[in-house]
């Protein structure tokens, strides 16, 4: 499908830009920095930044305690509603996320209910209040089926943007994908972070308008020339150093990675691998580096943000994905923490799951391994820590591949196409 921004009429541009002026755009989205240096994940807001800089543009995220009920930063407007109070006790989003939250938290379970009714008065008095006449929509379930209802009642046109877990999850629970169903029949567009999560959302909906966009990397914060000595030091100057990054959250797999250790330790002897993170199976996996007797090879520095994770993603050897298929379906709809490994010019082992292969070839730029097996894990982590040649040009190949086609600019001019072509279509 073409797009405004392709075509060379430069009438046709200049009524597209200025398309583009009158957009109020309304971004809805549950994984949102709560504040500055913030351990939740901020692709969200990275985007959002990027397109501030062409539109007006308001983000209506859930509140958290000790995050600011409004805040503007890089011209996104930013307001954080609650759903409980006392606001203190807050608990069902950020910190692993709601699907986990729900698993493990019984006053998340509680508050559920509150969420989504508050979500819903929020989208109809923010609408309202700020003129709003599009609206973005990060994750088909839950808050796209309430933009659903709102577009029902007022016409109001909106987008959504599916990122894996909201269309892997419940997809045998025939209540939940009517509710998928109706928000997407319902959108004008529908993009998908990769290409297994676009088969999925075609699955569920008769939707014309589906579109693969993933969500991109800061080059300029992950990149190779954040290497750091000084966190090899810090660990004893290992012979390897093995990284992982993520949510300690069931998808994630992180126990089969630490499975692998032992085996990998008996061929490399002095590897440390560290797990940045946080999420309702730390205790988990703490207990499990101990019942292993690994504790003294892997280590858990917390989260990080920033400069320190893009130092990390620069220092280490090797970066493992262990992402598995979760028993409700769940599982890796991209994975950003293999963009920013690549961008980094660290080589990559990743599970095959989900939406991974758009991002890492086997034997091209990374390998994959199968899902749930640790032997498998040690196997391509030992033939990488032997073939440095291998490495480099594992390495090699997955920087250029982030270069050419996962930085974050090249991912907002698509879009913006995307804003254009739904506005104009309204007009």
């Amino acid at each position: 499908m073409a797009t405004l921004a392709q075509k060379t009429n430069p009438t046709t541009e200049n009524l597209a830009d200025d398309n583009l002026k009158k957009l109020r755009v309304l971004v809805l989205a549950t994984t949102f920095p709560r504040w500055e240096s913030d351990r939740e994940p901020a692709f969200v807001f990275e985007l959002c930044r990027q397109m501030a800089k062409n539109v007006s543009l308001w983000v209506l995220a859930p509140g958290a305690p000790g995050a600011k009920s409004y805040e503007e930063i890089s011209g996104v407007r930013i307001i954080r509603f609650p759903y409980f109070f006392p606001r203190s006790i807050q608990t069902l989003c950020y910190d692993g996320g709601i699907l986990p939250n729900l698993k493990a938290n019984w006053l998340a379970r509680l508050q559920l209910p509150f969420f989504l009714v508050a979500q819903f008065l929020f989208i109809w008095t923010t609408v309202r209040r700020n003129k709003i006449n599009f609206i973005h929509c990060h994750w088909i379930i839950p808050q796209g089926v309430f933009v659903a209802l709102y577009n029902f009642f007022t016409g109001v046109p909106f987008m959504l943007t599916a990122h894996g877990g909201d269309v892997f999850s419940f997809k045998n629970n025939l209540f939940v994908s009517l509710l998928k169903k109706f928000a997407l029949d319902r959108s004008k567009m529908c993009t998908a972070n990769s290409e297994a999560t676009r088969k999925m959302v075609d699955s569920i909906s008769n939707q014309p308008s589906i579109k693969t966009i993933p969500m991109g990397v800061d080059t300029k914060l992950f990149n190779p020339d954040r290497n750091n000595p000084s966190l090899r030091n810090n660990l004893g100057n290992p012979d390897l150093l093995l990284l992982g990054v993520g949510r300690f959250a069931e998808k994630k797999g992180f126990p089969y990675l630490i499975r692998a250790m032992p085996e990998i330790l008996k061929q490399q002897p002095k590897t440390k691998l560290v797990l940045i993170g946080f999420g309702p199976q730390e205790k988990i996996l703490k207990q499990l580096t101990r019942d292993l007797d690994v504790s003294g090879s892997v280590f858990f520095p917390g989260s990080k943000t920033g400069v320190n994770l893009a130092e990390y993603f620069a220092t280490a050897d090797i970066f493992i994905g262990p992402s598995i298929v979760t028993s409700s379906g769940d599982t890796e709809g991209l994975g950003v923490v293999f963009l920013e490994a690549m961008a980094s010019y660290t080589a990559v082992v990743a599970s095959d799951v989900g939406g991974v292969s758009d991002i890492v070839e086997d034997g091209v730029n990374g390998l994959m391994v199968q899902q749930k097996n640790p032997s498998a894990i040690a196997w391509k982590v030992l033939s990488l820590a032997n073939d440095p040649t291998l490495r480099e040009e594992l390495s090699s190949k997955g920087f250029r591949k982030i270069k050419d086609h996962f930085s974050q600019e090249n991912v907002a001019k698509e879009f913006l196409d995307i804003y254009r072509e739904v506005f104009q279509k309204q007009s």
